[in-house]
C-alpha cells in the first residue's frame, strides 16, 4: 500500500530531463499532492556538463505535464556551493520556506545509482522513496548524442527514445540557438583534453587577491570557460610548493608587479577545494589562496599567457555576477569573501 505524503521532493540536475527522470516526477506525483522539483547547478554559467539554466530546465519539464499535475509542482533553483553540509542545509531550507510553517510529511523520491546519489542520504527527516533504476538511460550519454551529432535529424530520432517527446522538441528549438554551438564547442575541447591527459586527479593553485575593496580576476581567453572571470590560476609544476605555484601562477596570468615577499605576507587564508564535480575536466583538486593587500592603490594588472584580460572588480559586484564564473570559482570567493548567504 503506498503511503500519501504532503509534499514529495525530486533532486536533480535534469541535464536534460530524461525518461528515467520521467518516471521519479511520476512517482512523486502520486505519492504526494505536491512536488517540489529542486533544479541544481542553478545561477551558474554555462559549460558543456551544465548547458541549460535552470529556467530552461524548468520550461523543458514542464513542457511534459498536463496543465493539472503542472499546477502541482513548483521548481526550486538550487546553486551548488561545492559544500555537501552547507547544500543539504540550504535544500531542506528552501523546501521549508515552500511548505510554510505547519508539519508536513515529506518524502525524498529517488534512486541510488552510483557514488553520484551519495546526497540522497542527507535528509533523514524525509521519507525516501526508491523507485529504482529506470532502464539504461544517462543524461551523459545524451549530451554526447546531442553535441556529437552530425546531422540533427538523426540526432533528434536517437533522442527519442530516451527523452520525452516534449523535450525532444524543446531540444531541437534549442540546437538552433548560439548557445548550442558554444556549447558543442565546449564539449569537444573537454573531450580532446581527456583523451590527451586523462581525468586526473590533477593538482592545481589559485589566488584569491584582494585590494582597496577589489578583487583581482581574470577572464578566460580559451576553452573550457572561454570569456568566464575566474581567479589567477592553474596546474601545480612538479617541483613546487603549492604558495609557490599560487604566486607563479598570478603572475602570469596578471603581471601583478607586487613583490613575493609581499605577497606572502599578505596571505590571510589557504583553503583546499576538491569536490568531485566542480570540474568538468576531470579529478581537479585546487589549494586557493588568499592574499589580502593592504593598499589603497590598485596595483596596475595585464592579462597574459592564457588570460584574454586581467580586472580589479569592486567586490560588491560579485554577487550579481554569479552566472558569469568559470566552474566553481565564485564559490571559492564566496569561501573567503563571503558573498551570498
Amino acid at each position: 500500500m503506498n503511503t500519501h505524503y504532503d509534499a514529495a521532493v525530486l533532486i536533480g540536475r535534469f541535464q536534460p530531463f530524461h525518461r528515467g527522470h520521467a518516471a521519479l516526477l511520476a512517482r512523486a506525483l502520486q505519492s504526494a499532492s505536491r512536488v517540489l522539483l529542486v533544479l541544481g547547478s542553478a545561477h551558474q554559467a554555462r559549460n558543456a556538463k551544465n548547458p541549460f539554466t535552470w529556467e530552461e530546465r524548468a520550461a523543458m519539464i514542464a513542457a511534459t505535464l498536463d496543465e493539472a499535475d503542472a499546477a502541482r509542482v513548483d521548481f526550486i533553483p538550487m546553486r551548488d556551493y561545492y559544500d555537501d553540509n552547507r547544500w543539504a542545509a540550504a535544500v531542506e531550507q528552501a523546501v521549508q520556506a515552500r511548505l510554510g510553517p505547519a508539519p508536513a510529511r515529506v518524502a525524498l523520491v529517488g534512486y541510488h545509482k552510483d557514488a553520484s546519489s551519495h546526497y540522497l542520504q542527507r535528509f533523514p527527516r524525509w521519507s525516501f522513496v526508491d523507485l529504482g533504476r529506470q532502464g539504461e538511460v544517462d543524461a551523459t550519454a545524451i549530451r554526447q548524442i546531442y553535441f556529437e551529432g552530425e546531422h540533427p535529424g538523426a540526432t533528434l530520432a536517437l533522442l527519442g527514445g530516451l527523452v520525452p517527446e516534449a523535450v525532444a522538441h524543446y531540444l531541437k528549438g534549442w540546437s538552433r540557438l548560439p548557445a548550442y554551438a558554444a556549447m558543442a564547442a565546449e564539449h569537444g575541447a573537454i573531450e580532446a583534453y581527456r583523451k590527451t591527459w586523462g581525468s586526473g586527479p590533477f593538482v592545481t593553485v589559485d589566488a584569491v587577491v584582494t585590494a582597496a575593496d577589489h578583487v583581482l580576476l581574470i577572464r578566460r581567453g580559451r576553452s573550457p570557460g572561454q570569456g568566464q572571470w575566474a581567479v589567477p590560476g592553474g596546474f601545480l609544476d612538479g617541483r613546487e610548493r603549492v604558495l609557490q605555484g599560487a604566486i607563479r601562477e598570478l603572475r602570469e596570468e596578471t603581471e601583478l608587479g607586487t613583490l613575493d615577499s609581499s605577497l606572502e605576507g599578505a596571505l590571510k587564508g589557504v583553503a583546499v577545494f576538491d569536490h568531485p564535480d566542480r570540474s568538468q575536466r576531470g579529478r581537479i583538486i585546487t589549494h586557493a589562496h588568499w592574499f589580502a593587500l593592504d593598499t589603497d592603490r590598485l596595483p596596475d594588472v595585464t592579462g597574459a599567457d592564457d588570460a584574454a584580460e586581467a580586472r580589479w572588480v569592486p567586490v560588491a559586484e560579485l554577487a550579481a555576477m554569479e552566472g558569469e564564473f568559470f566552474e566553481d570559482h565564485f564559490h571559492i570567493l564566496n569561501h573567503f569573501l563571503g558573498l551570498v548567504g
